[in-house]
């Protein structure tokens, strides 16, 4: 089974965030963000959607709706804290 394949198979389980998914693949967390872009588009093909669970600050509560990026951001735009929560991802068919 491919590095996808089994990506796919972990994420429609339930929500996974990119440390979860780099353990449970062998890989690591910077290849993650750039495996789920290609598996977003498969699974938008196959009537499915990867749905993402935005960051959030620790320290002022900021939520990162907007964000299109899959990766995990560095500093938050309010505060400027660098405590954030991880996002997580999970596929709905």
């Amino acid at each position: 089974m491919t590095i996808r394949k089994e990506m796919e198979a972990l994420l429609s389980r339930g929500p996974m965030n990119a440390r979860e998914l780099s353990q449970a693949l062998g890989i690591t967390e910077k290849d993650v963000a750039g495996h789920l872009e290609h598996l977003a588009k498969s699974v938008a093909a196959q009537g499915g959607k990867l749905t993402v669970t935005p960051s959030e600050c620790l320290e002022c509560g900021f939520r990162f709706e907007k964000r299109e990026r899959l990766n995990a951001p560095g500093r938050c735009p309010r505060c400027r804290g660098q405590r954030m929560s991880r996002p997580e991802y999970f596929i709905r068919t």
